[in-house]
């Protein structure tokens, strides 16, 4: 029988102890905050707990994979993903608020845009792989669509805040395979050329919200609500916030979606611009590692995974406090590792899994 060390070695065997601190300091902040935003609720902080603990359990079951089962289970998820994500058009699929974008199973309801935030990176990363040797512009053409059609289906859901976060993570595989400036700049002008057709194509409520974010006044009332809310606490909280517990944006209820979309606005209002520094802090702390890991990657593919996993967390981060402060359109994307919500927390602790995966075997491999 194994005793306490030995235990302790082969949980943390591949695990990164740096990583992993990163992500228990979001833990901390996160159930610091939410106590805060939920006005001293004790069960939306155990629940969020309870969230955590499901993520780092999956995590942990992740980061134990050899990457060779991550290729090998690649294509099945992405299949599966898009299983579901068509069951969402059928009688199966539940609305609420206006969007389809759930799936009654029976026994449970599930996100399938929250799976493909996973299985398209990884779909695309093991397709490269597998062409690797040979590469030609139709091996981006096709890698291309493989993102494509998961994101117009997410799109049509509709869930812009989702479409926009794996569409990103599309592109950045792309763009670490390898793919020309010049195509890259092309397709930029294309989709400005296009910009008149797009703007037709978004639901009224879609184009609301851009409208709103050039001036959120003319509707201060209704749609424009949230952006100027949130834009009142990120300034109210000045240099050194209000102090924990004091937002009055907050506890006096003006502020909306404090628990979810715009508790970065609460931390800003307690926290001020000091407190702002350091939570970017705690975010940079963690995209650096990410970046690191993705650097010292050994093979195409986990370059690929490494560098995409990475590089969304940081549009993550980006579209959320960018629509909190005004600079973006309100498209529902919650702070990440921050906000109040399981499906989220588990997507991202699914990639970070994949980040060790990447990390320990290849430095076992290196031993």
């Amino acid at each position: 029988m194994m005793n306490a060390r030995q235990l302790k070695q082969r949980i943390m065997l591949h695990m990164d102890p740096v990583l992993l601190a990163g992500l228990g300091g979001f833990m901390l902040v996160s159930l610091a905050l939410l106590y805060s935003a939920s006005d001293g609720s004790w069960g939306r902080v155990a629940a969020q707990f309870g969230n955590f603990m499901v993520g780092f359990a999956a995590l942990w079951i992740v980061a134990n994979m050899p990457l060779h089962w991550l290729m090998r289970i690649a294509v099945p998820m992405y299949v599966l993903g898009m299983i579901l994500l068509l069951g969402v058009l059928t009688p199966l699929g539940v609305n609420s608020h206006g969007a389809t974008r759930w799936l009654n199973l029976g026994v449970a309801t599930v996100q399938p845009s929250e799976l493909m935030k996973i299985a398209v990176p990884l779909m695309m990363a093991w397709y490269f792989e597998k062409n690797e040797a040979t590469l030609k512009l139709k091996n981006y053409f096709i890698a291309t669509v493989l993102f494509l059609i998961p994101v117009g289906l997410i799109v049509r859901q509709p869930d812009l805040g989702t479409s926009i976060l794996i569409g990103a993570s599309g592109f950045y595989v792309l763009f670490l395979a390898g793919l020309s400036w010049r195509i890259i700049i092309g397709a930029g002008l294309a989709a400005l050329v296009s910009a008149p057709f797009l703007w037709t194509a978004l639901h009224d409520y879609q184009r609301h919200r851009i409208l709103m974010l050039l001036d959120p006044s003319q509707d201060a009332l209704g749609k424009g609500y949230h952006t100027i809310q949130g834009m009142i606490a990120v300034g109210s909280g000045g240099v050194l916030g209000k102090g924990y517990l004091s937002g009055t944006q907050t506890h006096l209820d003006f502020l909306p979606e404090r628990t979810t979309d715009f508790i970065f606005a609460v931390w800003s209002e307690e926290f001020g611009f000091i407190g702002n520094l350091l939570l970017l802090g705690l975010y940079i702390f963690v995209i650096g590692r990410g970046f690191i890991i993705t650097a010292n990657a050994s093979t195409y593919f986990t370059r690929l995974m490494a560098g995409s996993i990475t590089l969304t967390f940081f549009t993550y981060t980006f579209v959320n406090m960018g629509m909190v402060s005004g600079i973006l359109p309100v498209v529902g994307v919650p702070l990440p590792l921050v906000s109040y919500g399981g499906t989220a927390i588990l997507t991202l602790m699914l990639g970070f899994g994949v980040l060790m995966s990447i990390h320990t075997h290849q430095r076992l491999v290196k031993t």
